[in-house]
């Protein structure tokens, strides 16, 4: 089960559903707590992408990125040098 807890979110952004249900005023906040079924099938799972926004996913394609690990040492090396990643 995979949980999100997003806090301090203002009643002009919830559904306005929500806001009425929950008689919030618009100084108020509230927390929100979105939890996955532990039977929902993911992405990861072979399912197709989360999400059809072109936002989220944009480098999922992209080639250079599918060893991650050596595509943030090839970016981090001008900054720090070979030697000094070694000891990390």
């Amino acid at each position: 089960m995979n949980t999100l807890i997003i806090e301090h979110v203002s009643p002009k952004v919830l559904p306005s559903e929500w806001v009425r249900r929950l008689h919030l005023l618009p100084e108020q906040t509230v927390t929100v707590r979105i939890e996955t079924d532990a039977d929902t099938v993911s992405a990861e799972q072979g399912g197709e992408f989360a999400t059809d926004d072109p936002a989220f996913g944009i480098w999922r394609d992209f080639a250079a990125t599918a060893d991650v690990e050596h595509y943030v040492e090839r970016l981090r090396e001008p900054r720090y040098g070979r030697n000094d990643l070694e000891g990390l």
